[in-house]
């Protein structure tokens, strides 16, 4: 009885394994299961998304000068000013004494001045005497006397002409002194926000001569014109051009998209360390500038934003799934009459694979732009032909000549 039991289960397993390899069979000779779809004509748009910051279309960084302790910062971050209003005071004591010095060189340089000068006059009186007695009477006045007055005459003409230049040099070191006390109150240079203020009352005010971050004391930005400034890769940045429409994102106003136009395209790249798999290498960059049409009530600089730069569109394009696309190697066939160059070899080049009668047949095509998830089609394909359309992997290990079948229903030969 055991033995017929484990006779009737052998029979029913072998079965079983025979049924499953039937059935592999069967769906070897069916072909690998893909995903079809028909080639058809689409609306396509070409974008390049890059991210940035938000930035007024003018700032202004204000630094002091010279060195001094501030007294007086009459504005708050945030605050609207007007051109020419003050924003801050320093300490102007000793600049006040620097003045007062130079005044007072000033003055006696002056009169140093006038006395050279009536001494030169008097020289000058002594000279015209000395000649007028010699012209008429030759006797009354030696040659070497005429001579010691000439002599005296040049001195006094030589010490008034250094005084005059000791004037110069006093006022010039007055009109110095006063630049520097001017410099003491710092004005606005155009209408804006207070953007930053990175400085209070109490603290010292150093020039920035090393570093522009160190002389900063406030921003004062025109927020009536608002752009993005974001940062494009070296091989994007070709597609771009003035005046493409864009839309912003900014992560502040999450349900609302704005639209720009591109007003600037940076023509020296911006270096930077990108990460990669084998380490750092360098990344190359471009600063493109969008402004904002009609920005939102409250915006602020350095705010997070991303933009979507349109650089090409196509109506009604001939179009095929971007994951369709795939490379392998082809021989051209060429239709002259000349003979082929057998040296060369088969060649890399970019197609889709055509279905006709459930076989998978390699098609080189030539594309061009590229929408989000299709690719437009400049030679190679006609509407409504079928092509493999995924999945990803499996066109990846797809071979020319092999039998495939469908998995799903064909896509429309028409799309948006």
């Amino acid at each position: 009885m055991k033995k017929k039991k484990v006779i009737i289960f052998g029979g029913i397993g072998v079965a079983v394994v025979a049924l499953v390899a039937l059935n592999a069979a069967s769906n070897r000779d069916r072909g690998q299961s893909v995903r079809l779809e028909d080639v058809g004509h689409r609306d396509l748009v070409a974008t390049v998304t890059a991210s940035g910051q938000i930035e007024p279309k003018r700032s202004v960084d204000i630094s002091a000068d010279i060195t001094g302790r501030i007294i007086q910062i009459p504005v708050e971050e945030g605050d609207w000013v007007r051109r020419g209003d003050l924003v801050l005071r320093i300490e102007p004591s000793q600049y006040e004494a620097a003045v007062a010095r130079a005044r007072a060189t000033l003055a006696s340089a002056e009169a140093a001045a006038l006395q050279n000068r009536a001494n030169r006059d008097q020289a000058l009186r002594a000279v015209d005497r000395a000649r007028e007695l010699k012209r008429q009477d030759p006797n009354l006045v030696s040659d070497e006397q005429l001579e010691q007055a000439e002599t005296q005459y040049e001195v006094a003409e030589a010490l008034y002409t250094s005084s005059q230049h000791q004037v110069a040099q006093a006022r010039a070191g007055l009109q110095e002194a006063q630049e520097q006390l001017a410099k003491t109150v710092l004005r606005t240079p155009m209408d804006g926000q207070v953007t930053r203020l990175a400085v209070e009352e109490g603290e010292v005010a150093v020039p920035g001569t090393f570093s522009r971050a160190t002389g900063l004391l406030m921003t004062i930005a025109d927020l009536s014109v608002i752009q993005v400034t974001v940062r494009v890769d070296e091989t994007d940045v070709v597609r771009l051009h003035l005046g493409d429409s864009t839309e912003v994102t900014i992560d502040a106003f999450p349900d609302t998209t704005f639209t720009g136009r591109v007003t600037r395209i940076s023509q020296s790249a911006v270096q930077g360390v990108a990460q990669t798999a084998g380490g750092t290498t360098q990344a190359v960059d471009y600063d493109v500038e969008v402004t904002l049409d009609d920005p939102p009530v409250g915006v602020r600089t350095d705010l997070s934003a991303t933009a979507k730069i349109v650089t090409a569109t196509r109506d009604s394009a001939l179009s095929i799934p971007i994951i369709a696309l795939t490379v392998r190697e082809h021989t051209a066939i060429s239709t002259e009459s000349a003979p082929q160059d057998t040296t060369k070899g088969a060649e890399e080049v970019e197609g889709v694979f055509l279905v006709k009668d459930g076989v998978a047949e390699f098609r080189p095509v030539k594309v061009g732009i590229a929408g989000e998830e299709y690719f437009e089609v400049l030679d190679g394909l006609a509407a409504g032909d079928t092509i493999v359309a995924g999945p990803y992997q499996t066109i990846r290990d797809l071979r020319d000549g092999a039998r495939v079948r469908a998995t799903n229903e064909r896509g429309s030969q028409e799309g948006s």
